[in-house]
């Protein structure tokens, strides 16, 4: 593989731990920690095929997925203890949600980067961010929390998700794990602008201002 690459590399595997250990925590009533670092990923997708090309960003995502699959791993054999029974930190249902959610994006992501390249510098990394963000939120949150698909592990009680609230606790009813996923989406649009920034200032130090505009 060639070493230009292993920086990305590098990057993508620490945000895909990092997400994973701070998916654990909440931010307030709709957030985890891990909807902060995530979508970071978008960005280090976005740089290696601007600088590199869509083959090196497919690498970086694989090199991802990976790590995204051993802490998954890791983590079904983890038994945590609550409210006097023992369950997985991480439960067959959300490391398959996670899995499908982040190579499908990513690949994504990737595929409309190279189609839309060539033209405004912002076009390609927003365009394929946002989409790719949309499709990991649905993904990931409908495989790990509907109740629509709780045969795929029959023994993992979702009911606390599918409890109907107010959206976002002002809206229409809706099932829980809407709120978590429409605010966790939210929040991926509003780093997707803001990745805009570190993006810029990266690629027109890599490629120079000429090539970069």
């Amino acid at each position: 593989m060639n070493r230009t690459y292993i920086p990305g590399i590098l990057a993508m595997a620490a945000i895909v731990l990092a997400s994973n250990i701070l998916v654990q925590f909440l931010f307030g009533n709709w957030l985890t920690w891990g909807a902060f670092t995530y979508p970071f990923a978008f960005l280090v997708t976005d740089l290696m095929n601007r600088i590199y090309g869509a083959p090196a960003a497919r690498k970086v995502v694989f090199a991802g997925f990976i790590v995204g699959v051993i802490c998954s791993l890791i983590g079904t054999q983890i038994m945590l203890q609550g409210d006097g029974y023992t369950y997985p930190a991480v439960t067959l249902r959300i490391a398959l949600g996670s899995g499908l959610a982040f190579l499908t994006a990513q690949l994504m992501d990737v595929a409309i980067f190279d189609r839309l390249r060539s033209g405004a510098w912002w076009r390609a990394p927003l365009a394929s961010t946002l989409v790719g963000s949309s499709l990991d939120t649905a993904i990931f949150f409908t495989i790990a929390f509907s109740a629509a698909l709780t045969a795929i592990e029959p023994g993992n009680d979702v009911s606390w998700a599918n409890e109907a609230v107010p959206l976002l606790g002002a809206g229409p009813m809706a099932p829980l794990w809407v709120s978590l996923a429409v605010a966790d989406w939210m929040v991926k649009l509003g780093l997707a602008l803001v990745a805009l920034i570190p993006f810029r200032v990266i690629v027109a130090k890599a490629l120079g201002t000429a090539q970069a505009a």
